[in-house]
C-alpha cells in the first residue's frame, strides 16, 4: 500500500480547499438538523405515551430498516449517483418528521421510525463516496486522511449544537405550543424540518456532481444491478484479509461502545437532581457530540505519532478507548462519571477516520459506496448484538459489570487491528 504524501490544507489547490469546506458545511447542517432531535426523542415518545418497551421496539424498527435497506441503496448510489440518492435520503427523513409530528398512535410512529431508517440506508455511502473520489481526483496522493477528520469534526459539531438547541426550544418555547394541543417536544421536530428543508436546499445548489442518466430505465437497471453490486462487494471484502480484518474490528467496537451510548442516560440520571436531570442529560449529550468533535480533530495528531501508519493508530485507540471504558465503569459518583465520560468521548472521535482511510485505500470507486454501506451495515449489526448482550448483562448484574464485559470486545478489536497493521506492513511498498 502506498503512502500518500502528506496533507496541508494551505497548499491545496484552491478547488479542493472550496470542496472540503463545502462538504463540511454540508455535514455540519445535516448533522444539525438530527441532533435537534437527538436529546428530546426519549421523551417526545414518552410524551406520546409510548412505555419503555415500546420505545425500544421503536428503535428495533429503525435499526431493522436500516439494515434490511443499508446495501441496496449503497449499491444504487453507485450507479445513478450520490447526489439524486442523498436528496431522496432528506425526503424520507422529512416525510419521518412530518408523521412524528402528527402522530400519537404508536403504529403510526412505527412508520415514521422505519422512515429514518430508510433515510439513514439512503445517506449511507453517498456524500461521503462523493467527497473521497473528487479528493483524490484534484489531489491525487494527497493523504485524505485529514480530511475527513474535517468533514468528521463539523459532523460531530453540528449534532452538539443541534443537541443543545433541541434541547432548549421545549423550555423556550413549549408553553406556546402546548394551548394549541401540541407537546413541547414538538417544537425541536418543527425546527428539524426546517432545518432538513434547508439541506434539501443547500444540497441541490452547493453539491456538484456530473449527471448520470436519471430516466426511469437507468433507474430499473440501477435496481437490477444491486444484487450483482452487491457480491462483488461482500466477495472482495471476504477475499481481501485488510478489508475482513478491519470489518471484524468495526464490528467488536460497535458492540462494545454501542451499550455504552444507549445506556448511560439511565446510569447517569438517578446521580442527579430530578428537577434539572433531563436538562443536565441533554447538556451532556452535547457533551458527547462536542467532544467527538474535539477527537476528530486530534485524529491527524495521533496519527502523526505513529507516523501515519493508520492500522497502528487505529489498534493502539482501541486499546485506550477499552482501558477508558474500564475506567467509566468503576465511576461512582456523578463527577467521576462526567469528566470520564468526556475523555471516553474525545477517544471515540478519533476512530473514524483512520478507519475510513484503510477502506478507501482498498477500493476503487465504482465499489466505494457500496463498501460504504457494507461497513454500516456489519457495524449495525455488532451495534445490535451488543446492545443486546451488554443490556441483558446489565439486567442480570449491573451496568458497570456490562460495560468492563463490553471492555473485552475492545481488547479483541484492537488485537485483530494489530493484525491488521502487521499485514499492512508486510505489504510490498
Amino acid at each position: 500500500m502506498a503512502n500518500d504524501l502528506e496533507f496541508s490544507f494551505h497548499t491545496l489547490p484552491r478547488a479542493v480547499r472550496r470542496h472540503i469546506r463545502v462538504f463540511q458545511i454540508h455535514q455540519f447542517l445535516d448533522r444539525f438538523a438530527m441532533g435537534l432531535t437527538v436529546a428530546v426523542v426519549a421523551l417526545a415518545l414518552t410524551d406520546r405515551g409510548m412505555d419503555l418497551f415500546q420505545i425500544s421496539l421503536l428503535f428495533g424498527v429503525y435499526s431493522i430498516t436500516t439494515m434490511t435497506m443499508e446495501l441496496p441503496f449503497g449499491g444504487l448510489a453507485d450507479n445513478i449517483g450520490r447526489k439524486p440518492v442523498f436528496l431522496a435520503a432528506v425526503v424520507a427523513s422529512l416525510i419521518s418528521l412530518a408523521l412524528f409530528l402528527s402522530a400519537h398512535d404508536f403504529h403510526i410512529l412505527v412508520l415514521s421510525f422505519a422512515f429514518i431508517g430508510f433515510g439513514r440506508a439512503l445517506r449511507s455511502g453517498t456524500l461521503d463516496a462523493w467527497f473521497v473520489e473528487t479528493f483524490k481526483a484534484n489531489a491525487p496522493n494527497v493523504d485524505v486522511q485529514p480530511a475527513l477528520a474535517k468533514a468528521q469534526w463539523a459532523n460531530a459539531m453540528g449534532l452538539a449544537v443541534g443537541a443543545v438547541l433541541g434541547g432548549i426550544l421545549p423550555d423556550a418555547f413549549g408553553s406556546l405550543v402546548q394551548g394549541h394541543g401540541f407537546s413541547i417536544y414538538d417544537v425541536s421536530y418543527a425546527a428539524s424540518f426546517a432545518a432538513m428543508v434547508g439541506v434539501a436546499i443547500y444540497t441541490m445548489f452547493a453539491i456538484s456532481e456530473k449527471p448520470r442518466s436519471l430516466n426511469l430505465g437507468a433507474l430499473k437497471q440501477g435496481f437490477a444491478n444491486v444484487p450483482s453490486v452487491i457480491t462483488q462487494a461482500s466477495r472482495l471484502a471476504l477475499k481481501h484479509p485488510t478489508l475482513s480484518l478491519l470489518l471484524t474490528a468495526l464490528a467488536l467496537f460497535l458492540m462494545a461502545t454501542n451499550p455504552v451510548e444507549v445506556i448511560w442516560p439511565t446510569y447517569a440520571k438517578p446521580m442527579l437532581d430530578q428537577d434539572y436531570a433531563n436538562s443536565a442529560i441533554g447538556a451532556l449529550t452535547a457533551c458527547y457530540f462536542f467532544s467527538i468533535a474535539f477527537g476528530a480533530s486530534l485524529s491527524p495528531y495521533i496519527n502523526k505519532i505513529f507516523k501515519r501508519r493508520h492500522a497502528v493508530t487505529l489498534a493502539a485507540i482501541f486499546a485506550c478507548l477499552a482501558t477508558v471504558q474500564v475506567a467509566l465503569a468503576m465511576q461512582g459518583g456523578i463527577g467521576g462519571i462526567i469528566a470520564v465520560f468526556i475523555v471516553y468521548s474525545i477517544v471515540l472521535g478519533t476512530c473514524e477516520t483512520p478507519a475510513s482511510s484503510i477502506l478507501h485505500s482498498c477500493v476503487d470507486d465504482r465499489q466505494r459506496s457500496t463498501m460504504l454501506s457494507l461497513r454500516s451495515l456489519i457495524q449495525q449489526l455488532g451495534a445490535a448484538l451488543g446492545l443486546v448482550l451488554v443490556g441483558a448483562m446489565a439486567e442480570v448484574y449491573s451496568t458497570p459489570a456490562a460495560w468492563v464485559f463490553g471492555a473485552g470486545f475492545l481488547a479483541i478489536a484492537a488485537i485483530t487491528t494489530g493484525v491488521l497493521a502487521m499485514r499492512i506492513e508486510a505489504l510490498p511498498k
